[in-house]
């Protein structure tokens, strides 16, 4: 993403990298508005509404994500007068309108990874590599996965959120991915 060759739209780079670190799914990531943010609090909080489970939705910000965040302020439009949604991911060509769905499946393709790569793809790795590399329990990951419980039992008894964990959890996924980043 850092050196690319194809010459990502600034919000484009700054979107999949985003969802990278958070690994939220497409929608939830390029329907963002800024009121969902607690910047001091480094938590995003996606509305019930948003969430395919119909289940608001508490993401820790670990510093990374909270520095895409600055540099999206930084690159926010001036729009006037004019009143637009408040869009954290705005289109490109209509800021009435979030990115488009498709954006990011296309960035990835002129990337190279056509057919070998998605945005949701990064949710899977996140799970497999959060479980395998830095030993993380499965019921933590799948809390920030937003997953439903499997069984009715479980649906009806566990509510448990791990959101202390998580928060680490997150923290440590932003240092593992800028330390590939740094290595790489």
């Amino acid at each position: 993403l850092e050196n690319n060759d194809a010459r990502l739209y600034p919000h484009t780079r700054l979107a999949m990298k985003m969802m990278l670190l958070t690994f939220v799914r497409t929608t939830e990531l390029i329907e963002a508005r800024w009121s969902e943010f607690d910047i001091p609090n480094a938590t995003w909080l996606i509305p019930a509404e948003r969430m395919k489970m119909r289940k608001a939705h508490i993401v820790p910000l670990s510093p990374q994500v909270l520095e895409i965040l600055e540099e999206l302020r930084r690159l926010r439009p001036s729009w006037g007068s004019e009143s637009v949604p408040d869009y954290v991911f705005p289109n490109q060509a209509n800021p009435r309108k979030a990115m488009s769905n498709n954006t990011i499946l296309k960035a990835l393709e002129r990337m190279g990874y056509k057919g070998k790569a998605t945005g949701h793809g990064f949710r899977a790795l996140a799970m497999s590599t959060i479980k395998e590399k830095l030993g993380y329990r499965h019921d933590v990951v799948d809390r920030q996965l937003a997953h439903a419980p499997k069984t009715k039992v479980d649906a009806a008894y566990d509510r448990a959120q791990y959101l202390d964990e998580r928060v680490v959890m997150m923290q440590r996924w932003g240092d593992y991915v800028m330390g590939i980043q740094s290595d790489g």
